[in-house]
């Protein structure tokens, strides 16, 4: 019996190679203000691939270091999304058709962590029906180790509430950068609810990593032909004798 397309086996994930990203422009695109006004949730996303830069910049603008180290915050490297004592406790994956990813934002590359197709895994099963054929999948993951190592230890960092509500700001900060670019740049965008349990499978997630929510990106769909008038025939003209009668 063949391997199907989603079993992730090690023959299978050898295949799998990290994905070197062009690296981001600094200028392009709509003005903030022009993107604050274009920015929606499109869920009519269509199968069309996302090119190398776009996939690059989509990452870049998620959670992608602008900051070397030093010029960060406490001295470390800083990112384009902000985080509780710059603990940077949030991991962002991808979901391509060939596997999933790890964006490695220090390295701006993308790291094979599964082969096969798991983006029906970013969405509830509930809601499997309305996710389509999207290009990529965005796959934000919270480490609350990465507290225990934040360069600026407050007290809050240590009590599992407040690492909650601090990773649901953190991914939030990120996924609003995602959609400003997707409307600085014409894409698609829809933040929604992910699949944890069988991402913390599919992802290999230890214990204290846990998915909470994932984005889709993509070119809009594009909208139905409309259909023609037959040829002999003009649009309004009557049928029949009978139709035309008064």
């Amino acid at each position: 019996m063949g391997t199907r397309a989603s079993e992730d086996t090690p023959s299978r994930r050898r295949r799998l190679a990290p994905l070197h990203l062009p690296r981001p422009r600094r200028t392009g695109g709509r003005s903030v203000l022009g993107a604050l006004w274009a920015r929606k949730t499109d869920r009519a996303i269509g199968p069309v691939p996302l090119t190398s830069r776009e996939i690059s910049e989509t990452l870049w603008a998620a959670f992608g270091v602008n900051r070397r180290m030093g010029r960060g915050p406490f001295g470390g490297i800083g990112r384009t999304a902000g985080s509780a004592s710059n603990a940077q406790e949030i991991d962002v994956y991808a979901a391509l058709p060939e596997g999933i990813y790890r964006y490695d934002g220090a390295a701006h590359e993308l790291l094979p962590v599964a082969s096969g197709d798991h983006r029906h895994l970013a969405i509830t099963p509930g809601q499997r029906g309305m996710l389509g054929a999207a290009p990529v999948h965005l796959v934000y993951v919270a480490d609350v180790a990465r507290y225990r190592a934040a360069p600026f230890q407050e007290p809050g960092l240590r009590d599992a509430d407040i690492q909650r509500s601090y990773s649901s700001v953190a991914v939030g900060l990120i996924a609003a950068n995602v959609e400003l670019y997707a409307a600085a740049t014409g894409l698609s965008s829809w933040f929604h609810n992910c699949d944890a349990r069988a991402l913390a499978t599919a992802l290999r997630l230890r214990p204290g990593q846990r998915a909470l929510y994932a984005h889709t990106i993509g070119h809009p769909a594009r909208p139905a032909a409309r259909r023609r008038p037959r040829a002999g025939r003009r649009t309004g003209a009557p049928r029949s004798r009978r139709e035309a009668a008064p």
